[in-house]
């Protein structure tokens, strides 16, 4: 009987002795956060001498263009021919985006304090070695979808994008019905095809 009760307790110990909270990249987030934007370009790139070349070389830099997210095995998304992108299943709180684009390999988008079942609005990212900055960060905003409002209506809350203190909103649900589409950037047209 101690023989038994001693093998037991020694099978414990090893199986089960972690105290760590910690989350693994393995599992799925209750709360993901959608996160949209587009990206305008990459910093010191070198534009087209004409409007044909400006659009040709925009295409090519988002074709070899490619997003993830840091410690998530299930976010998803990508970046469109115009240069939006879209990335779903993002963790809550903190988390890190980053951007793979020629002359900017290393490109992030750091999040915090963004919270669960949140959209992030990133408009006019301007990519670079490191980090990303916006054309205006006035612009980016967080929101949350509630039943409680009928319009736009401040948490007084913020959160932190790239160093950036970012108010988080509560909208309409109607207003989220777009949060796992594509955004259209302004001034985007594509490229006329023959039929």
């Amino acid at each position: 009987m101690k023989r038994t009760l001693a093998i037991t307790l020694l099978l414990l110990a090893a199986c089960g002795g972690s105290d760590s909270k910690e989350k693994s990249v393995f599992e799925l987030t209750n709360d993901p956060v959608s996160v949209r934007g587009w990206i305008l370009d990459v910093r010191g790139a070198k534009r087209g001498e004409t409007m044909e070349m400006e659009v040709a070389r925009r295409a090519q830099l988002f074709a070899s263009s490619s997003v993830w997210v840091e410690k998530s095995q299930y976010a998803s998304g990508g970046i469109a021919e115009n240069g939006a992108f879209v990335v779903l299943d993002v963790p809550a709180q903190t988390s890190t985006i980053g951007f793979n684009a020629p002359g900017a390999e290393t490109a992030q988008i750091r999040m915090q304090n963004v919270p669960g079942n949140a959209e992030v609005w990133l408009p006019d990212v301007i990519l670079e070695n490191g980090g990303a900055k916006f054309l205006d960060p006035s612009k980016v905003i967080v929101r949350m979808a509630s039943s409680d409002v009928d319009k736009v209506t401040p948490t007084g809350k913020f959160a932190t994008i790239n160093g950036i203190k970012v108010p988080i909103a509560n909208v309409p649900y109607k207003e989220l019905q777009d949060r796992r589409e594509y955004p259209t950037p302004p001034g985007f047209s594509p490229v006329a095809t023959v039929k």
